[in-house]
């Protein structure tokens, strides 16, 4: 096949800001398993605007936002576009689009409806998908993400685990949270709970140091509290974005990582986190049951008892950071790249088929 994969995001400068969040991990991944599993398919990795050859069999678009146009209208292609969530539309009172917002909905909703088929990284995604598109089970198809290769269990002794707490100045033991900082997050309830409990909390996210934003727009509004908060608690410690590597080795030093979420359309750090064998603490906010299986501890993300105490019980429980541990690597090998390519193979080939 000749397939067309659009990496804007990677790319475009309209896009950057994708590039340290998971949608630029999909992309990379994505591209990176494509040529690694299917590499006998010709790949165009293009960026909008760009002309694509008249032979192409499908083209594929692997990211959405709904307030924002990201998708074309009309294509003479066959098409796929991935949707991750639409927690925007889920929480319409924490994600105002105002009137622009809402007719770029529209019109990505049209075009949503004219792709060939949707791919999702969740059924709870799928439901909404269903729910606020208006568009039929029958053309989303659900394809678990994965974490990269490169998040793996280190070695006991690996001097890595030493180094990793020096160049960030942790404490010996340390809960984690990696991510975005919107609403969904929940982060000023994990500040919080984290401190009743009494565990150090690290967060790794490029918008929890960010400067630069406008703080009178209602989707930053948790940004700008959790900044505010973190600001006056010194058991909290803000390391922006980070690179890889280093990400990799705090899950493996972390005594737990913690995702607290309202509502998620997949939360790939847990699968990252649960790789390293870090013991998970989450919330069952929309696809994290699907994620984390029997494999962590849950927690009730309005309440902050409950979270603080799901964090004490792990944090002060080396048998049970054991056995979460133990149960999150045997969950997390469920999902691998390899099964996503496959999946999202099958996904062209169908849509070209016209099955």
């Amino acid at each position: 096949m000749k397939i067309a994969v659009d990496i804007s995001p990677l790319k475009s400068e309209h896009y950057l800001q994708h590039r340290v969040r998971g949608t630029g991990f999909y992309l990379e991944n994505l591209k990176s398993s494509f040529l690694k599993y299917y590499s006998h398919n010709k790949y165009i990795f293009f960026t909008r605007g760009e002309k694509l050859p008249n032979d192409i069999d499908v083209v594929h678009y692997p990211y959405f936002e709904p307030f924002f146009l990201t998708l074309p209208v009309f294509s003479k292609n066959k098409t796929i576009v991935t949707v991750h969530d639409l927690t925007p539309l889920v929480f319409p009172d924490h994600f105002k689009s105002g009137l622009k917002g809402n007719l770029k909905w529209q019109i990505q909703k049209l075009a949503l409806r004219n792709a060939g088929t949707i791919i999702t990284d969740s059924e709870s995604s799928k439901k909404d998908i269903i729910k606020y598109a208006g568009i039929s089970s029958a053309k989303i198809r659900v394809v678990y993400l994965a974490a990269g290769e490169e998040f793996e269990r280190f070695k006991t002794d690996d001097l890595r685990v030493r180094k990793i707490k020096e160049k960030y100045h942790l404490p010996e033991k340390f809960s984690l949270y990696v991510g975005d900082a919107t609403w969904n997050k929940n982060l000023p309830r994990l500040i919080e709970a984290a401190s009743k409990a009494k565990a150090p909390l690290a967060m790794v996210g490029k918008a929890l140091i960010d400067k630069d934003i406008d703080i009178h727009n209602p989707w930053n509004e948790d940004l700008v509290r959790i900044q505010e908060l973190s600001e006056k608690d010194k058991n909290v410690f803000r390391l922006g974005f980070i690179p890889q590597e280093d990400l990799v080795a705090l899950y493996n030093t972390a005594t737990l990582f913690v995702m607290p979420s309202i509502y998620e359309g997949f939360g790939l750090p847990i699968l990252e986190a649960m790789s390293c064998g870090c013991p998970v603490v989450a919330s069952k906010g929309g696809s994290l049951p699907e994620v984390v299986g029997e494999a962590g501890r849950f927690v009730d993300p309005y309440d902050v008892e409950s979270i603080a105490n799901g964090i004490k019980e792990v944090f002060n429980d080396p048998s049970l950071q054991k056995e979460l541990s133990q149960k999150g690597i045997i969950q997390a090998k469920k999902f691998t790249w390899e099964k996503t390519v496959e999946k999202t193979m099958g996904v062209y080939k169908s849509v070209v088929a016209n099955i």
